[in-house]
This record gives C-alpha cells, structure tokens and sequence, in this order.
C-alpha cells in the first residue's frame, strides 16, 4: 500500500510538472541579467521562442519536463552576441582593397567595385555568406546597412537569424536607387512588408552626414519616425570627415546632425571616433546607440573611439564588426571584445579600462540597449527572446579557468562556439549550421570572387 501511494505521489508531481520545450544545461550559465549572474552548473528552460526558467540545473530539471534536454558540461551558455554595425553582403568583397585611408578605401575602391558588382543575387549570396560565418561565431543578431535590403531581410529570415537591416540612402546614384528620394521610397515598402516580423527589425540608413544633404537626412528621420523604426548612420568616423564638417558647417557631426533633428529619435551611430564632450552630452541626451567598431578602426587607421567616456555619461555603446572589405575582414565579435579592451587600455595606459566585464556587457545587453531591444534580447532572462550560445571551452586555450568572464573576453574564439539557438529555434548544433548550404554558399563566393577579380582589372 505504502509503495502505491508513493508511486502515486511521484506520478502526480510529474504530472504536475509544467512541459517545455528544451533544457539546455552547461557548466556555467552566464545571464547578463541585473545582478550578473554565474550560474555554476546551471540551466535555462525554453518554451517556443521564450525563455520561461533560468537557475541551476537540479531546479530546473526538477521543475520542468523537456522534451529535449542538452547537457554541455564542457560549455559555457551566455546570451547570443550582439553586432551593432555590419554590411554583410560586403563578405563577397572581403580583402580587395587593404592598408588604405578611409576616403581613399571608399573613393577609390569600394564604391568603384559596387557600382561594378553589386546586384540582387551579389547581395543575396553575400548575404548568405555573412551570416553563416556570424552565426557559427556566436552571434544572434545583428545591425546592417547596404543595398537591396529586402533581400538582406529574406536571407536573414530564412537562416533563422534576427537582424536590424538598414536600406542605403546615399546622395548619388547607387546599384539599387538612382536618387536618395527612389531610396526612401524603397526603404517605406521595405518597413511595410516587415512591419511586425518576429525576426526582422527593419531601418532606415542614410549612410553618413557627408554623403546626404539635409534635406535627405531630414526625409530620412521623418519616415524612421513615422514608422518607429531605427535609424542608422555613420557618425565621426575618420578625423578627415571632422575636420571637413567644422570647417563647411561650423559645427561637428553630431551638433549638425543634432541641429537638423536627426537625432530626435532612435538612432544607432557607428564608429563615434572623432567625439568631443558636447557630442557625447548631445548623444547621451538623444539616448543616441553607439557601433564601437576596433577592428575597423585600427585598421584603417581611423582613431581610437572615446569609449569609458561615453559609458560614463551613459551613453549606450554596443560592438560592431563592419564590413569585410577592408575595412574589417571577419565578423567575428569574439576578436572585437578582446580588442576593445586592450585598446582601450593601451591608449589610456590603464589596465583597469574597458574591464572583462564592461565589454562582455557591450557585446550583450549593452548592444541591446544600443538597438532599443534591451527588454527582448541581451540577456538570459525569463520572459526574454530564446537567442543564446553555448560555448565550448575544452580547447587548450580554454583551460584552466579561473575567471568565464575574462575567459570569454581574452581566451576563447568564435571557433570554439558550438550551438547556436535564435527565437527558440537551434540554427547551429555541434559547429553545423542546421539552415544554410554551406558548401553551396562558399562554391559561391569562390564564383563571385573570381567576377569581382574581373571587373577590377578592367
């Protein structure tokens, strides 16, 4: 009798136990969330596309029933990176033109080899490129700005991953607009057919104060404002487009753009460089997201943004890995970490700048609030989106560790992410995309390649 009531007992209480779809388990559980929580041995519970359960893994296995469980005791599980600034097509122009100045790089070669390239199937498949390796590095989403953004909207959607994609509006003629004003119109029926999509947040992208006039930046601003939706651009980005804007307008970037009112609603800035005081006040004051692109930076030798002060004024700063033309050949955020705070260190001769912590920050939830989507993303939270990444740490370079913070931050690679899952849906399990051709799409670029070699001999 005693034995039946028991077995009736546990069966109740299993009965009882709420169903979700998946627990993934790992070593640590590194949530990003208010108090920063590490959660030796610990486990998050899924349902659809939410997270329902975060703690360790002997509640969470207590409490839910899965119908598939992960058990990575050999991994860390964070929230998915976040890239505040890309131009993923741009992945089929990687290394064509390096070791250059930015105007020079852009002028001369980059906006030459577009004109000569770029098409709908060269964004498509660019596209396709990007994101497979962004997805296999761990990250979950990200920023973009290029042409023919509908199609950069149909890749990222069908790859399962979640992107704010922003369509070009640029002064002159252009692979998909001959006129800023064909631009905007473009970039009205792209938010209309991606008005409420549980993956794509689509933006308006005017590519840079000096190449638009006013009047286009102002155009620009009323449609993000009319839509609700972001608006992207390049901000002080090299000390040349500084200097030339003081000298023509009186006024840095910023104020100009501060002047005119496009920083009146969401905005992300990329890159943020050449700031000063005012500027950051200005940005802070807008709740203007700043792209923190070092690679680009340091690359093309653009400076070294302010970054401790525009966290100190609170200004929301997120990590962004630009465009693989030259101007950054990868996408990989791991790299981006490690170098914003080394180069913040090395510049201020403080070690105790841009911390482990404060750039694991911008990589996640930090990146989050620089998009506005901190309430969905960013962390792992219940109630919050399901974009998470367990990451492996049985390499060499993974051992021992004393610290996951710093060991994400200066040790561990995008090589060593192992499972990708975005909106609740595994995209990437044991270092194998689950929804891109991978051998279809590098067949493919090594197509382009040889295409893009063609037109720049010509």
């Amino acid at each position: 009798m005693i034995k039946l009531v028991v077995f009736l007992l546990l069966s109740a209480a299993a009965f009882a136990q709420p169903t979700v779809d998946s627990i993934i388990a790992a070593g640590q559980v590194v949530t990003m969330d208010g108090e920063r929580r590490i959660i030796a041995d610990g486990a998050v519970a899924v349902r659809a596309q939410r997270i329902v359960a975060v703690g360790p893994r002997a509640e969470i296995e207590r409490r839910y029933r899965a119908k598939v469980v992960v058990r990575r005791p050999n991994a860390v599980l964070m929230p998915g990176l976040i890239n505040t600034h890309a131009h993923a097509a741009m992945s089929l122009f990687r290394g064509i033109a390096d070791d250059m100045r930015l105007q020079d790089w852009l002028n001369n070669f980059i906006f030459p080899a577009e004109a000569k390239n770029v098409t709908p199937e060269f964004v498509r498949w660019g596209t396709r490129l990007g994101v497979l390796e962004m997805l296999l590095g761990g990250t979950t989403t990200y920023t973009d700005m290029y042409y023919f953004e509908e199609i950069v909207a149909e890749e990222t959607k069908r790859a399962g991953m979640r992107g704010v994609l922003g369509e070009t509006v640029i002064q002159f003629p252009v692979a998909d607009a001959k006129t800023p004003a064909d631009a905007v119109k473009r970039t009205e029926d792209f938010f209309k057919n991606y008005a409420n999509d549980s993956l794509i947040t689509p933006a308006v992208a005017p590519h840079a104060l000096f190449t638009n006039n006013d009047d286009t930046l102002r155009a620009c601003r009323r449609l993000a404002d009319q839509y609700q939706k972001p608006l992207l651009i390049h901000l002080s980005e090299t000390k040349q487009e500084n200097d030339d804007i003081v000298k023509t307008r009186g006024m840095s970037p910023t104020r100009v753009l501060d002047s005119i009112g496009v920083l009146t609603g969401r905005t992300i800035a990329a890159h943020g460089v050449w700031l000063d005081d005012a500027d950051i006040r200005i940005l802070a004051q807008r709740g203007t997201g700043i792209g923190h692109c070092p690679s680009s930076n340091m690359k093309l030798a653009s400076g070294v943004a302010p970054v401790p002060k525009l966290l100190a004024a609170g200004v929301n700063v997120g990590l962004g890995s630009d465009g693989p033309a030259g101007s950054n050949n990868d996408f990989g955020l791991f790299e981006e970490m490690d170098l914003a705070s080394k180069l913040a260190k090395v510049t201020s001769m403080d070690p105790e700048a841009l911390p482990a912590t404060k750039v694991l920050e911008m990589a996640t939830i930090g990146g989050a609030r620089a998009l506005g989507m901190e309430r969905e993303i960013g962390s792992l939270e219940p109630g919050k989106l399901a974009d998470l990444i367990l990451v492996n740490t049985a390499a060499p370079h993974g051992q021992p560790s004393y610290n996951v913070v710093s060991q994400l931050v200066f040790a561990l690679k995008a090589s060593d992410v192992r499972d990708v899952m975005v909106n609740g849906r595994w995209v990437v399990q044991n270092r194998i995309a689950l929804t891109l051709d991978r051998a279809a799409i590098l067949a493919k670029a090594r197509q382009f390649g040889l295409s893009v070699r063609r037109s720049l001999e010509k």
